[in-house]
């Protein structure tokens, strides 16, 4: 172990690194469920969702294993959400072209993701995807890890753990419980709903400051630790308030890997004759919008969770970057030729470096729970989402103080910062809030009368962020 991840000259050791790798996991798991519900429009137990199921974790458990062994950093991996999104209205729109099938258009898509991953793989070899990283303006780059950990505190207090009663849903803590004029409007507002939301809310808050305490105490694993207590705590309020087993699932759930389903519907099924039922230039098109999203995703989550490490050197450069790159294309070739979106590396990785992960130790174990959950996803699936939560919004914080670096005075700096902060929590995506701060950066820098400043590499990039948001094809 000390010979290849180094772990004395990364200041850690085995028992952190196992710690970090399984707070990783836990604040990831719940993707194992939800992609294949976001992918197959939540047809739960067909073939379709079983092959996607198994897909999801291979492919998360290869990409995490590859990040341990190519690149030696504590990044986790696994199909992203918003991609996978997009992934399920590109089949939908594919069904309405060609009118196959939604398992054949499916097929289809997959060979979307296929290209991207190739592609991928030849830019990171050739170093292309790691000099897009050093175009970034060193300023944006300060700013990527704490409008990350903007993006993270939204997440986890606003839509981490949605409820659906009766009225409807799902219901959010912040906007339905915190944002409810009334306690009484809240209720009706939710009906049935409440009383979970009532749960969710102090399971977080508890998990929250848990996790606040043992840190202040310099407890390690403490991010993992105040999970495990909020869990705890959700699983006694279903119990004692609503009569109900929080482990039942457990009782009637398989544990046998369904290889059959994903062999007959998503294993190298490539369905390149009904791809290009849709036309070569809607294919292009498709190709270089996954490309654009997952690159600038990929990069912030690197460049934002390394510097909160502080892995990065003065420049604000990542060691290994091409390495994690690669890995990361590695993951989505594998994910599209077993059956699912494209991989990313996951923001989540943020808790498992707060716990003190440093080294590809930390994605190793991540990698190898993934991999196990093709026998024990059902004891995963009783994480409950509060828990994760908590995680979130203290992971969040922590990587918000990384503000202080950036010279709001420099209106160069501050400006596509500020844009940046906002930007990504809102649209729910790192790339697209790195594209409009790149943006701002440029323009603001040719009216100052500034603009060769400005590098090539980035008036290329602003072209190509300005091509996709106004370019309606």
């Amino acid at each position: 172990m000390e010979k290849k991840f180094k772990l004395s000259e990364n200041n850690t050791n085995v028992k952190t690194e196992i710690i970090a790798g399984l707070t990783t996991f836990m604040t990831m798991a719940y993707i194992i469920a939800l992609n294949p519900n976001l992918l197959t429009g939540f047809d739960v137990g067909s073939s379709l969702w079983n092959g996607v199921f198994l897909a999801t974790v291979i492919s998360s458990g290869i990409g995490c294993i590859c990040m341990a062994l190519l690149a030696n950093k504590p990044f986790a991996m696994a199909p992203g959400m918003g991609l996978n999104s997009f992934f399920a209205v590109v089949v939908a729109n594919i069904v309405g072209i060609t009118g196959l099938g939604y398992v054949e258009s499916f097929q289809a898509a997959l060979c979307v993701v296929l290209i991207e991953g190739v592609v991928f793989i030849i830019l990171s070899v050739l170093n292309i995807r790691e000099k897009i990283v050093d175009g970034i303006p060193l300023g944006i780059r300060l700013g990527i890890a704490p409008a990350i950990g903007l993006m993270l505190l939204n997440i986890g207090v606003g839509s981490n753990a949605g409820i659906y009663s009766e009225t409807g849903g799902p219901f959010y803590a912040m906007r339905d419980f915190f944002g409810a004029l009334t306690p009484s409007y809240a209720k009706t507002n939710m009906g049935s709903g409440y009383g979970p939301m009532v749960l969710t809310v102090v399971t977080m808050l508890i998990g929250l400051f848990a996790i606040v305490t043992l840190s202040h105490k310099n407890v390690k694993g403490s991010v993992l630790i105040g999970m495990i207590i909020a869990s705890v705590v959700y699983w006694i309020g279903e119990f004692v308030c609503f009569g109900t087993n929080p482990f039942e699932s457990l009782a009637s759930a398989s544990f046998v890997p369904p290889f059959a389903d994903m062999a007959s519907t998503t294993l190298f099924k490539f369905n390149f004759q009904a791809l290009f039922q849709v036309g070569w230039f809607t294919v292009i098109t498709l190709v270089i919008t996954f490309c654009i999203i997952d690159m600038f995703d990929t990069i912030g989550t690197l460049v934002g969770t390394a510097s909160r490490a502080g892995m990065v050197d003065k420049e604000g450069n990542m060691p290994n970057m091409r390495e994690a790159l690669l890995s990361d294309a590695i993951g989505t070739v594998v994910g599209s030729c077993t059956g699912t979106s494209t991989v990313t590396t996951f923001v989540e990785s943020a808790s498992g470096v707060e716990a003190g992960g440093r080294t590809g130790l930390t994605a190793l174990v991540t990698g190898v729970l993934f991999l196990a959950c093709m026998f024990l996803a059902p004891i995963a699936a009783v994480i409950p989402a509060p828990a994760t939560s908590s995680a979130l919004i203290y992971v969040g914080y922590l990587m918000l103080c990384g503000l202080k670096k950036v010279d709001f005075d420099d209106i160069e700096q501050g400006l596509p910062v500020a844009i940046m902060l906002i930007g990504m929590p809102i649209s729910g995506s790192i790339g697209h809030g790195i594209g409009l701060a790149l943006i701002s950066y440029t323009v603001i820098c040719v009216l100052k009368g500034e603009a060769k400043k400005v590098s090539v590499l980035t008036y290329v990039i602003s072209a190509i962020f300005l091509i996709k948001f106004f370019l309606a094809i």
